[in-house]
């Protein structure tokens, strides 16, 4: 079926060469990151004269020139960000223990399960989880970008309290205000 098939020597050729890449590698611990979409919760706009509530969802739905709401709800045509960078230090919930790992290939400290939302009226925030992975207690810092169409809306540092050995814990940490529009948010581990 024009599929590639490897002889058993091939295979273990294969093998071999993977492994000597592999021992040839800087022992370098890699830093976590992730990248995560808004999900929930949509923007929405009232106009002050009428009281109709406009959301990305219903703006633009009637024919003819576009209206001051439909150009309200353009993120492509937002300008605004929050200038310099902000600093948070968040909250922290102990949720369970994980295993210690730490090593060449597992970063002391990682990140994951990050979701993006809006709290209507208020803020951007984050909800992320961060484990240790070490057998010592640490002190991350972390950053978070949040973007509107690849275009920086606020960047923030993110001094987390010291974490225990082995624990998986939970955090907030805030972006900017909901009148501007995020698309995305990217929080990667600085240091450890």
């Amino acid at each position: 079926m024009g599929g590639l098939r490897l002889g058993a020597f091939g295979f273990v050729s294969g093998l071999a060469a993977l492994a000597m890449m592999a021992a040839a590698a800087p022992a370098q611990t890699p830093r976590s990151s992730i990248d995560m979409q808004s999900t929930q919760g949509v923007p929405e706009f009232k106009d002050p004269k009428t009281g109709q509530i406009w959301t990305p969802l219903n703006v633009g739905q009637r024919s003819g020139p576009p209206t001051p709401q439909d150009l309200a709800f353009d993120p492509l045509s937002q300008a605004v960000y929050v200038k310099g960078v902000v600093t948070q230090r968040p909250s922290l919930v102990a949720l369970s223990s994980v295993p210690i790992t730490a090593g060449p290939t597992v970063p002391i400290v990682n990140i994951g399960d990050a979701t993006l939302s809006a709290v209507p009226g208020r803020r951007w925030q984050v909800v992320l989880y961060l484990q240790n992975n070490s057998a010592g207690t640490v002190v991350p810092m972390l950053t978070c970008r949040f973007t509107n169409s690849g275009r920086l809306v606020e960047e923030t540092h993110v001094l987390v309290p010291a974490v225990g050995a082995g624990l998986r814990v939970g955090m907030l940490v805030y972006g900017p205000r909901t009148d501007l529009f995020v698309d995305r948010a990217n929080c990667a581990v600085k240091s450890p």
